[in-house]
């Protein structure tokens, strides 16, 4: 195959004839252009994969040259910014941006769908769906999980996730174009390498995030354990590409007046290409970035010390990237304004916690997509270590409180808080409860925080999360201030993993990535298990997604990758070990239970300790 570099030098040479050619010319190029860059005849993967749209936008015809403005994008002097497109089975989802605006595109997410009414794994979707002939051969079941809450008739959903197919392990490119109503370029196209399945990183790929998959649905098991008799099922395959590395960034698109959409192209099925619909906005009332500003409402003591047994009421503030507020003060939108599916959304971009219209699933499905806003407390940051406890949903409904106490010294080893907006009871209530308003209920942007009389003194964190999805730019943002609890004297948190950064660099930084929190002491308390998604703590997910990513090009029974020290790695838990290991021995099933969750081996055991005399080592851990 040849390099990216020659790919992009050969594009970059046609780009002329591409602007004006004919529709036979341009189909010849770009087919010999798959080719060379992984495409059906290069991977081997079926030659059906190269398909005639049965609709697509007007391509350009001879003599319809583009301006030099057009090519290099006029005199647009605002920063580009990141983009994110969708196509959900087969239809581009329309999106607004600012007129004349350039961008780098950050994310990419296909979907094909359908539904069932036997088991037949994924096979519907080779045979009859967007993703019909782009090569299936290899692919397998790889885990399976059941949701925990039931179905509002009582019956239960199994998800499960394959892997290894042809075209999600083939290394492919999209080209992304900018046209007029009529399908001619208005601008210069871009060419993204996607990387293959089992490289890390190379000098070619542009995304640090890269997600091939099939996952099955089936929708009315009879329990955790059992669908049999069921007919419920739904097939999905999907495709995630975020976080462009920065060198990607270098590659812009401007939008022009003419610019209607963006045509774009999967070397997989590259005379199939979708169209996404484009309106432009000429003078929006918001800029694009995001932040957040988070202050105390209550003053301290004259000693700039909070005490043990009081209430401390702190203030957030979203704001786009000019320092502009997306709300007014004290008051966030309701849920029903921003979440359902037909909702008016924030003038803003504001967003709220979407998975009970898109499901999503740790590493598996959309995680970008599910937008909880949330803040927590922890500390003392001395203390600060990963919470075991699990909390209940009874906990999350209790109309009593706002905010839910995650963990206690005594139990726990640290204090810690949470909040989601809006508040749980209202927030998973109103999913509940539909018909008791709750997601029309006010959503302040206040809430309070409330510290024991025999908390530990030293600096404890206050963080808060939230995403914005405002004219094409989809981002997270994170903030953390710190206060005193009962003592003037800083103190600061343990880590015992890092560095983060020999992998997460160059536009995959812990700053841009997941929920932009480059403190990673600043996620214990939001990332308890709960009693309804046990996977929450970090070290479970941590060690679920490297484990299960091919491009973790670290040996996985090499600890020291990531663990400072040796005694890290010794708590023998379930969730400890079979959030890594996906088997264990004979005497471990007939002493633990047989492996129930992929994510934390069983159920609410898994985050006993099983013993403190096994597992004093780790083979090959480096240590």
């Amino acid at each position: 195959m040849a390099g990216t570099d020659t790919i992009r030098e050969r594009c970059s040479r046609t780009s002329p004839h591409l602007f004006t050619a004919g529709r036979a010319s341009l189909l010849a190029t770009l087919a010999s252009l798959t080719v060379a860059c992984g495409g059906p005849e290069s991977t081997g993967l079926e030659s059906s994969a190269v398909v005639e749209p049965n609709v697509e936008p007007q391509l350009a015809v001879q003599g319809q040259d583009l301006s030099l403005g057009d090519i290099l994008g006029g005199g647009n002097r605002e920063p580009a910014v990141g983009l994110a497109l969708e196509v959900d089975n087969g239809k581009g989802v329309p999106i607004k941006v600012k007129a004349g605006q350039s961008f780098w595109v950050n994310q990419i997410d296909l979907r094909a769908s359908l539904t069932a009414s036997r088991d037949e794994g994924v096979d519907g979707l080779r045979q009859n769906s967007d993703f019909l002939a782009i090569g299936w051969s290899g692919v397998r079941l790889a885990d399976q999980e059941f949701v925990g809450l039931s179905n509002p008739d009582g019956t239960f959903t199994r998800r499960r996730f394959y892997r290894d197919a042809a075209w999600m392990k083939a290394t492919s490119l999209f080209t992304v174009e900018p046209v007029d109503s009529r399908g001619v370029l208005t601008g210069a196209p871009v060419l993204l390498n996607i990387g293959s399945d089992d490289t890390r990183r190379t000098e070619r790929d542009d995304f640090f995030v890269r997600r091939m998959r099939a996952i099955q649905w089936t929708r009315d098991c009879r329990s955790l354990t059992d669908c049999n008799g069921a007919r419920a099922y739904e097939e999905e395959a999907l495709v995630e590409l975020r976080n462009a590395y920065d060198h990607a960034k270098k590659q812009t698109l401007t939008f022009n007046s003419r610019t209607a959409g963006l045509r774009l192209r999967w070397s997989l099925r590259p005379f199939a290409p979708y169209y996404i619909p484009v309106t432009q906005v000429s003078q929006p009332e918001f800029s694009y970035g995001f932040g957040i500003d988070i202050k105390p409402v209550t003053a301290p003591r004259k000693d700039g010390t909070y005490a043990p047994g009081s209430d401390v009421t702190f203030q957030m503030t979203l704001k786009d990237g000019k320092g502009k507020r997306l709300h007014k003060a004290g008051s966030l939108p309701t849920y029903n304004e921003v979440a359902p599916p037909g909702a008016p959304g924030s003038p803003g971009g504001i967003q709220y916690y979407q998975a009970f219209f898109n499901p999503t699933t740790t590493y598996y499905r959309r995680k970008h997509q599910e937008r909880m806003m949330m803040t927590q407390l922890i500390g003392p940051a001395q203390d600060i270590q990963p919470i075991r406890t699990i909390v209940d949903l009874e906990a999350f409904l209790d109309d009593s409180q706002d905010v839910q106490t995650i963990a206690t010294p005594a139990r726990d080893g640290v204090y810690a808080q949470f909040m989601t907006f809006p508040p749980a009871n209202k927030l998973f209530g109103g999913a509940f409860f539909p018909n008791d308003g709750r997601w029309d209920a006010p959503v302040s942007d206040t809430w309070t925080y409330t510290l024991p009389a025999d908390v530990k003194p030293g600096t404890y964190l206050v963080t808060a999360k939230a995403r914005r999805n405002y004219l094409g730019e989809d981002i997270p943002a994170s903030r953390t201030i710190e206060i005193q609890v009962g003592t003037k004297t800083h103190t600061s948190a343990a880590l015992t993993t890092g560095p983060c950064n020999t992998c997460h660099s160059k536009g995959g930084d812990l700053g841009e990535v997941l929920h932009a929190n480059d403190n990673r002491a600043a996620c214990a308390s939001c990332h308890a298990p709960l009693g309804f998604e046990l996977e929450g703590p970090i070290f479970v997910r941590t060690h679920f997604i490297h484990s299960r990513s091919n491009r973790f090009d670290a040996p996985l029974e090499k600890c020291s990758s990531c663990h400072l020290k040796q005694e890290t790695t010794q708590r023998t838990s379930k969730a400890a070990c079979l959030s890594c290991h996906k088997s264990y021995p004979e005497s471990h099933v007939a002493k633990f239970g047989p492996i129930e969750s992929m994510y934390v081996g069983g159920g609410r055991e898994s985050f006993q300790q099983c013993t403190g005399s096994c597992h004093k080592t780790h083979p090959g851990a480096g240590f």
